[in-house]
């Protein structure tokens, strides 16, 4: 009998995504150049993302997790919907000062989730800033003169961005990306964002809802990275988990989950460097290429995983709030 490989790892097509201030050309990092619109965001787990390899190639990702929800999750898994959205974010200006609402207020407006989020920093330029937060005293009277004089940049926590830097943005978090840097972004399943302010460009302002999501202070900045004999936990909060995995040859998919993982979930390998084989007796190699993403399924079988030279792997995974760190 064949061996069953609807529920082997797989590959993602990333989803290029046009932003005003985004790249004509993502080149070396992505073989894409821009049509009439610049590409900002690549999306790698997107809903609309689809499939690229396996049994379910070209089906949407939302789709998948519509139909098999506890092979992708697990049998335990509160909520059947795909609950991590990853994107590698280019900005070649400055993106909005912006705040995401928690998961009340979105639900207050009709939407299933807010967005908390975190910031891992592929690539540093010398000077690259973000603003995460509001600087200390600053009050929402001050915040609202800054929205109408243009100054609210300075009433903003700027933090320098060096690569391998983790920067967690929890909802109600004023906060902005300013070009310099290429991240990676991981956040709740949700593509709310409540503009403050927009240096005069011609995008709609959510000025009355930014307000009301904003939240003085937050817990928004940089995570000290946790050190382990085979990983390092970047960051691990309510909504997800993001590991560095050593990986010195090969290791087994059976050694990836970390501690309070007791049964298996859903995760996400990112590439950010070299490549990677996942082999496994039950399905067909598979090459994740640098800046590729392979979704392991609940249910997956085991496999292996290899450097295939220079490998620098992410490991995603979701939380609940009960269980983080």
């Amino acid at each position: 009998m064949a061996p069953d490989k609807s529920h082997a790892p797989f590959l993602i097509e990333p989803r290029f995504v046009g932003r005003v201030w985004g790249y004509s050309d993502l080149r070396p990092w992505y073989d894409r150049v821009a049509g009439t619109e610049p590409i900002g965001e690549v999306w790698l787990t997107g809903d609309e993302c689809r499939v690229e390899t396996g049994p379910h190639a070209g089906k949407t990702l939302g789709a998948l997790f519509h139909e098999e929800p506890a092979a992708l999750l697990g049998s335990a898994a509160p909520d059947p919907a795909s609950p991590l959205l990853v994107k590698v974010i280019f900005a070649r200006e400055k993106l909005s000062v912006q705040v995401h609402p928690d998961d009340r207020l979105a639900q207050k407006y009709g939407q299933p989730r807010g967005k908390t989020e975190c910031w891992y920093a592929l690539a540093a330029e010398p000077g690259a800033q973000v603003a995460a937060g509001l600087k200390p005293g600053v009050t929402i009277d001050q915040v609202k003169a800054g929205i109408a004089n243009g100054s609210l940049e300075e009433s903003l926590n700027v933090l320098p961005v060096a690569q391998g830097d983790m920067i967690f943005v929890d909802s109600g978090t004023v906060h902005a990306i300013w070009p310099g840097s290429i991240l990676l972004e991981t956040q709740q399943n949700s593509d709310i964002t409540y503009r403050m302010y927009d240096y005069g460009r011609p995008r709609e302002l959510h000025i009355e809802k930014s307000l009301e999501a904003a939240r003085l202070p937050t817990r928004a900045g940089k995570v000290t990275p946790r050190s382990l004999s085979d990983r390092t936990i970047l960051i691990d909060v309510a909504y997800f988990r993001v590991e560095r995995i050593t990986v010195s040859g090969s290791r087994s998919s059976s050694s990836l989950p970390g501690d309070g993982e007791a049964t298996p979930g859903l995760a996400y390998l990112f590439v950010a460097n070299g490549s990677a084989r996942i082999a496994s007796e039950s399905s067909e190699a598979l090459v994740i290429p640098a800046r590729g993403i392979a979704c392991v399924p609940a249910a997956s079988p085991g496999f292996t995983i290899e450097d295939l030279g220079g490998l620098n792997l992410i490991r995603i995974t979701p939380r609940s709030p009960a269980n983080a760190a």
